[in-house]
């Protein structure tokens, strides 16, 4: 019986985001995310990552939570790192 020696094991990584259904900082704040991601994630199903990097599925309504203050102050540098119009450049987020 013979052993091949200098070769390492692999590791294969799963390269979809993990999500969490446990309860998460994602179950007691609402946070931001990019408008594009709410819809596909409310017809696909599919995770969204909040500014802060939570990744999770949106099932809750944010009008219930108070917004994560990670994702507050990042949202808030980026509008106020935008072109002066107000409007956040292209950092455009929204609550889930």
């Amino acid at each position: 019986m013979s052993t091949e020696l200098g070769t390492a094991p692999q590791t294969i990584t799963d390269p979809r985001p993990e999500t969490s259904f446990g309860d998460g900082d994602h179950e007691r704040f609402s946070h931001y995310v990019k408008k594009g991601t709410i819809v596909e994630s409310a017809v696909m199903g599919s995770p969204v990552v909040a500014l802060c990097g939570k990744v999770w599925v949106p099932s809750r309504d944010p009008k219930k939570f108070p917004v994560c203050p990670t994702c507050q102050e990042i949202y808030e540098s980026l509008r106020a790192g935008g072109d002066g119009d107000g409007d956040g450049g292209s950092a455009g987020g929204s609550k889930t």
